[in-house]
C-alpha cells in the first residue's frame, strides 16, 4: 500500500519539529548547557515547546497512518492533518511560562485533540464496519 495523504502532513510536521529542535540546541549552546535546562526558565520553555510538538505529532501521525492503511476517506485524513499542522504552528507561540490561558495554547491543544479524535473515529468505524 502506498500512503499518499499522511506524508503530505508528516513532512511539514517534521520541519516544525526540526525548527523547534534547533531553537533548543541554539539556546543550550549559547548557555553552555549540555543536558536539561540548568534551571533556566527560557530554556525549559523551549524544551517543552519541542517536547510537546514531538508528543502530539507522533501520536496523531500514527493514528493517521493507521486510518489511511484502513482506507479511511481522504477528506478525514486531510482534516486530521490540517488540524495537526494548525495546532503545531499555534501551540509554541501560546505556550507561556506566565500565562497558562494564552489563546494560542488553547488553539494548539484543541486542534490536536480534534485531529486525534477524528483519526480515532476513522479507525473505529473501520474496525467495526468489517
Amino acid at each position: 500500500m502506498v500512503f499518499e495523504v499522511t506524508p503530505l502532513y508528516a513532512l511539514p510536521a517534521a520541519v516544525i519539529y526540526l525548527a523547534l529542535w534547533m531553537r533548543v540546541t541554539a539556546m543550550r549552546s549559547g548557555k553552555g548547557v549540555s543536558i536539561g535546562d540548568s534551571g533556566d526558565p527560557g530554556l525549559l520553555l523551549r524544551i517543552r515547546q519541542h517536547g510537546n510538538n514531538g508528543e502530539w505529532t507522533a501520536f496523531i501521525l500514527i493514528l493517521m497512518i493507521l486510518a489511511e492503511g484502513m482506507n479511511a476517506p481522504d477528506i478525514y485524513l486531510h482534516v486530521s492533518g490540517a488540524l495537526l499542522l494548525i495546532g503545531r504552528i499555534a501551540h509554541p507561540f501560546g505556550l507561556k511560562i506566565d500565562n497558562a490561558g494564552h489563546p494560542l495554547r488553547y488553539v494548539g491543544n484543541g486542534t490536536n485533540i480534534l485531529a486525534a479524535l477524528n483519526a480515532m473515529i476513522c479507525i473505529g468505524v473501520n474496525i467495526f464496519a468489517n
